[in-house]
């Protein structure tokens, strides 16, 4: 685990997913201060950043507008920005290989980084529920965001009283068969279609269980590197890659910035309403 301070650091590339911005889940004000406690080069965006599925223009919260502006802010600077769709914000992949300012819309993207392909997707192709019953998916996500309301509400008392947030969902995943089964399940396809590819590296989210790991081909073809790169509701967590090699950041919820220092920090030129036309 790390430590954010207002000191930026230096990354080749960072990996960010499952935002789900514009739903009481997201974490916006950590998610503000990670993105202005780095600088990169290369900012890619795994899948479900605008949550698409529960978006409501008239209701969008300020804290999650900076977290857009802060991006485009950064792409503006030099930052290069990939943003990959995901299934909460599928909307958007009627405008795939098309850019929006600085920031280029993908579905897929495969970049060399260190010598080595590596392949980035959101990872929602593999997942039934979504692909055969999508009413079905839209009705867990409400029911996901519910629960994270009342994880929220329970963990504020728990750190009135001193102690550690806890997440109900992971819980649920960690001690709930099916669940297991299906991470492992969503993990071997991506890998074996990875090594049947010939990358090196296969970079998903939409699981929000951050890894970074070696797996083997499930028929002993070769092997890969599977990385996921989590979420901004749950785990808060970003895959950075510096020094030649991945690292897998995770938020310390014990660092406290004040917000008024953010906002301080934020260049912010596009009016609310300009900047939720452009992105959406």
């Amino acid at each position: 685990m790390q430590n954010i301070n207002m000191n930026k650091r230096a990354i080749d590339v960072v990996v960010i997913s499952d935002l789900h911005l514009g739903t009481f889940g997201c974490h916006s004000k950590e998610l503000l201060e990670y993105l202005n406690s780095i600088n990169t080069k290369t900012l890619i965006l795994n899948g479900d950043i605008i949550d698409v599925w529960n978006f409501k223009k008239k209701k969008f919260p300020d804290e999650h507008l900076l977290v857009l502006s802060t991006i485009l802010s950064m792409s503006q600077k030099g930052t290069k920005v990939y943003y990959i769709t995901g299934n909460h914000d599928d909307l958007l992949r009627q405008f795939s290989c098309s850019n929006f300012g600085q920031i280029q819309l993908e579905d897929k993207l495969i970049l060399d980084i260190g010598g080595k392909r590596h392949w980035f997707f959101h990872g929602d192709i593999f997942d039934a529920s979504i692909q055969n019953a999508r009413w079905l998916a839209k009705l867990g996500g409400k029911g996901y965001d519910l629960l994270i309301w009342l994880n929220r509400t329970i963990n504020k008392l728990a750190k009135f009283l001193g102690r550690k947030p806890m997440s109900f969902s992971r819980k649920i995943k960690e001690n709930v068969k099916k669940a297991v089964k299906y991470i492992h399940d969503f993990e071997q396809i991506t890998v074996d279609l990875a090594v049947e590819n010939n990358f090196d590296y296969v970079v998903c989210g939409h699981i929000h269980t951050a890894c970074i790991k070696k797996m083997s081909h499930s028929h002993d073809k070769g092997s890969v590197i599977y990385m996921n790169s989590g979420d901004w509701v749950e785990s808060l967590t970003a895959l950075e890659y510096y020094n030649d090699d991945w690292h897998l950041f995770t938020y310390d919820y014990d660092v406290e910035v004040p917000f008024e220092l953010l906002l301080q920090s934020i260049e912010i030129k596009q009016t609310r309403i300009e900047t939720l036309d452009l992105v959406i």
